[in-house]
């Protein structure tokens, strides 16, 4: 083991540190329009609500909007930033009960909103599930996604408990 090794000590949060009902905010994020090209590029969704600007002139939003995979992507990108899962994070089990609410358009401005609602040992009891809702918000407040995700983290050892 190097030195550095012996020295890292995870900064995430553990199974152990989720309170339920405690709300996590995290930093916030400007989705641009390069974002929304390069992810029509990556994916390969060239559908007209993301790309065509003429056709969405025709509709409610005016404009091109983000997709929703590309939300999602951001959302998961701004827990990470967070520091939540740095270390501690083992797997994220599921997502369930994603809904959008309102379009993100280039110059949005959106931040995550993660309430852990439930927790469950695994049997090992070296891990935990975790069970949040993540709410997804724009710069006006409004919630534009919303969902129910499933994360498995590390539980505290007991030399990390002693500490």
């Amino acid at each position: 083991m190097t030195d550095n090794a012996a020295q890292y000590r995870p900064r995430g949060l553990y199974f152990e540190d989720f309170g339920i009902g405690k709300t996590i905010v995290t930093s916030r994020r400007t989705v641009t329009l390069t974002d929304i090209v390069n992810f029509a590029c990556l994916s390969g969704d060239h559908n007209a609500p993301h790309i065509d600007h003429e056709f969405c002139k025709t509709q409610p939003y005016g404009e091109p909007i983000a997709h929703g995979p590309l939300v999602l992507a951001i959302a998961g990108g701004l827990q990470c930033l967070s520091g939540i899962n740095d270390g501690t994070i083992v797997a994220m089990l599921g997502l369930d009960k994603w809904r959008m609410h309102l379009p993100v358009k280039a110059g949005d401005t959106i931040q995550v909103f993660i309430t852990p609602t439930e927790k469950k040992l695994t049997s090992s009891g070296e891990q935990g599930v975790v069970t949040c809702d993540r709410i997804v918000k724009n710069q006006r407040g409004e919630t534009v996604h919303s969902m129910v995700i499933s994360l498995m983290y590390r539980c505290r050892s007991t030399e990390e408990q002693a500490r």
